[in-house]
């Protein structure tokens, strides 16, 4: 574009019949003006740096995701015809006089290199990759900045050059008019294309609305009452907008973690079988409104979106099937520590194509994800979730006159439970073990969201991310409901039960061995006729609340004692279930049993109906539960019965004096539903059963000496 002479005459013979003279290297500056390339180079540029800068400085909307769209399509299409712009231009100006222009020219043509360099590794790290990387989306930008300065001075100083001779300033003034045609075409053109596909782009229509005939029982100002919970608009949300968990895993991002959490407790909370159950009684007894109380934690996605209601079968809605989704999680802005659900949802800002179906939908919209991520970030991954308090919102809950019609009772509250417990420290995070830590341990990844600095252990480039299998104790529903990855799940269920799953970060403030320690003790020998007293000791080692935890009046916990002689024959045993796994006598159990106003045994986790509890026997953290188990060895064999001096909570059995020895076998039992409970609630006839997990056991030998 510039003009630049070999010897004073040039100045005055710039109409030359082609661009350059190959013998005196002189260029025709109108010429390179006017040619086409020049034009089409300055327009793309100027759209580049535009819907560029637009990016970092503008709000996040449909009007800059398509910018990011056409920035990255031109970006594209502009390596031919600008890279050819470059390679004629240098090739015209090479051998011309070296000056400032050219310093300039050189300066805006190696940080264009630089640009279209990074543009194709962020290109390709959104269109194929999982993230785009900081370090190079930074380069690009300070690159570009640079660039636009470089080429905007280069430019102006060329426009602005003086010359003298009157036919060469007109043949100039023609070919910059003919530029600036050009350059506002291409312009004109390029932001047509981007201003018109965002104005014309139409999600689907998104539906903030309670049905027509929705039930305001607790009052329009507690649209989601007896839960707890709210939105920021305190009004319905489109289910479509809370849904969708499926695409987290198959965008190439968070894969790993989708499968995690697809065999969790969260995925399956709203369609466990015996939670639908339970809400369909609820339903017959105090009407769908009531079902609100529990969907706040186990079909948000219903409750929020008003299918929680009187006239809607089945209280379920689109995506109600996948529990508590990756959206709702991600999308509580407030949680408060009462429990019940007490969070305030924020409906999240979706992407470009995330609610309309087919692949090049799911393409676009995993795209503007990767390479436009700061609106991903800031709905989606906030301090709250990694506190205590965020858990709590559910993992607490009681009861009130507005459910039972009586007044408050205490249900489930692993929160406070860990709040007094040894393990939490006020103000001590190298002491403090949290819900997250032993619930979501970290696991080697791939994920984008691996690394974090949010904790004292852990750096932004540690290549770990926090397990969201939430392992827990329920292993029954990924096999009964036959989920992806259930067999695993159900391993490392059980696993985790025994305490047999370490975590190193928090080794060192956490415990070791198993989750309840079981001690077994007695006399080394007895003689016939003698008593005996054998003690167990139960120690909740490693659990961070009140073991077992959660529906009491569902899961039951025992121990199952087994006496034998040395030929293996039973002597005596307690704990154990009859062959239908139902218990036939009492035992050293966990558990609670709830009653009503009238007595009357809560025996479906009908907590609709719950006003107290007759029985509740829970191992608080880092406390010990004892039994003592009372027999006499006599000479001869009688029916096992309790002496009068036998300690609380024994167990009183007679062993003969012809075993030589005795062998005592002592297992802690876990199963996360009764047999009883899941007989009453289904029927015997559906032989639904919850496994058994041996959580520990001891052994003692007693010599009988005759």
């Amino acid at each position: 574009m510039e003009t630049e002479v070999h010897d004073k005459s040039a100045a005055t013979s710039l109409e030359l019949p082609t661009i350059q003279d190959a013998s005196t290297g002189k260029v025709d500056a109108a010429a390179e003006w006017r040619h086409w390339l020049t034009g089409m180079t300055l327009g793309l540029l100027l759209f580049e740096t535009i819907t560029g800068l637009a990016i970092y400085l503008l709000p996040f909307s449909v009007f800059n995701q398509f910018g990011v769209i056409w920035h990255t399509v031109a970006g594209v299409v502009m390596v031919v015809p600008v890279g050819w712009y470059l390679g004629r231009h240098w090739w015209l100006r090479f051998r011309g006089k070296f000056n400032h222009f050219q310093l300039l020219g050189y300066l805006s043509a190696i940080l264009l290199l630089a640009l279209f360099v990074t543009g194709f590794v962020l290109t390709w790290q959104a269109a194929f990759g999982t993230r785009i990387d900081y370090v190079w989306s930074q380069f690009h930008l300070v690159t570009g900045l640079i660039f636009v300065f470089a080429i905007l001075a280069h430019v102006i100083m060329l426009w602005n050059r003086k010359v003298n001779a009157p036919e060469a300033a007109a043949n100039l003034g023609r070919g910059k008019r003919s530029f600036l045609f050009q350059f506002a075409a291409t312009m004109v053109v390029l932001m047509a294309v981007h201003i018109g596909t965002a104005a014309f782009h139409k999600e689907p229509p998104t539906v903030n609305e309670f049905p027509d005939d929705y039930s305001w029982k607790f009052g329009k100002d507690r649209p989601f009452a007896p839960s707890l919970v709210r939105t920021v608009s305190d009004w319905a949300y489109d289910a479509t907008t809370l849904a969708g968990s499926a695409g987290c895993g198959t965008s190439g991002c968070h894969s790993e973690i989708a499968d995690e959490w697809g065999p969790s407790a969260h995925r399956y909370a709203s369609s466990d079988v015996a939670f639908q159950a339970v809400q369909r009684l609820m339903l017959d007894d105090v009407g769908a409104e009531a079902t609100r109380y529990c969907a706040g934690c186990h079909d948000p996605v219903a409750l929020f979106s008003g299918n929680k209601n009187i006239n809607v079968d089945g209280l379920t809605s689109v995506g109600a099937d996948e529990g508590v989704s990756c959206i709702i999680c991600h999308s509580i802005v407030q949680a408060d520590v009462r429990g019940n659900a007490d969070y305030t949802l924020e409906q999240p800002i979706r992407y470009v194509g995330a609610r309309k179906e087919g692949k090049l939908n799911k393409w676009i919209n995993d795209f503007l994800i990767r390479a436009y991520p700061e609106q991903h970030k800031a709905s989606f991954a906030k301090p709250l979730y990694k506190t205590a308090e965020y858990c709590a919102a559910c993992h607490k809950q009681f009861i009130d006159e507005e459910v039972n019609q009586i007044g408050w009772v205490q249900l489930q509250n692993q929160y406070d439970n860990w709040r007094k417990s040894r393990w939490y420290h006020e103000g001590d995070a190298t002491k403090t073990v949290q819900c997250r830590e032993c619930h979501m341990p970290l696991l080697d990844s791939n994920d984008p969201a691996a690394g974090d600095t949010s904790d004292y252990y852990r750096t932004a480039s540690d290549g770990k991310h926090r397990s969201h299998r939430f392992l827990a104790a329920n292993q029954v529903m990924p096999a009964l409901m036959k989920l992806p990855g259930a067999d695993e799940h159900i391993r490392l269920t059980e696993a985790w039960l025994r305490g047999e799953i370490e975590i190193p970060e928090i080794a060192d403030k956490w415990t070791a061995g198993p989750v309840i320690k079981l001690d077994l003790t007695g006399p080394e020998s007895v003689k016939p006729g003698e008593a005996v007293d054998i003690q167990i000791i139960l120690t909740n080692n490693k659990t961070g609340h009140s073991f077992p935890t959660g529906p009491l009046d569902i899961i039951r916990s025992w121990v199952e004692l087994t006496v034998t002689d040395e030929k293996g024959e039973i002597v005596y045993e307690n704990g154990k279930p009859d062959a239908e796994g139902v218990m036939t006598e009492d035992t050293l159990v966990f558990k609670a049993e709830g009653i009503d106003k009238y007595g009357k045994d809560i025996d479906k986790h009908n907590l609709w109906e719950m006003v107290g509890a007759q029985f509740k026997r829970t191992l608080y953290p880092g406390y010990s539960d004892t039994a003592t188990y009372s027999f006499s060895c006599p000479g001869f064999s009688t029916p096992a019965v309790p002496r009068p001096e036998a300690k609380e909570d024994a167990m009183a059995f007679d062993a003969p004096n012809d075993s030589g020895e005795l062998r005592v076998t002592a297992v802690l039992n876990y199963q996360k539903a009764d047999a009883a409970f899941l007989d009453r609630l289904f029927g015997k006839e559906a032989g639904i059963r919850t496994p058994i997990t041996q959580i520990s056991e001891d052994n003692l030998t007693i010599r009988v000496e005759r």
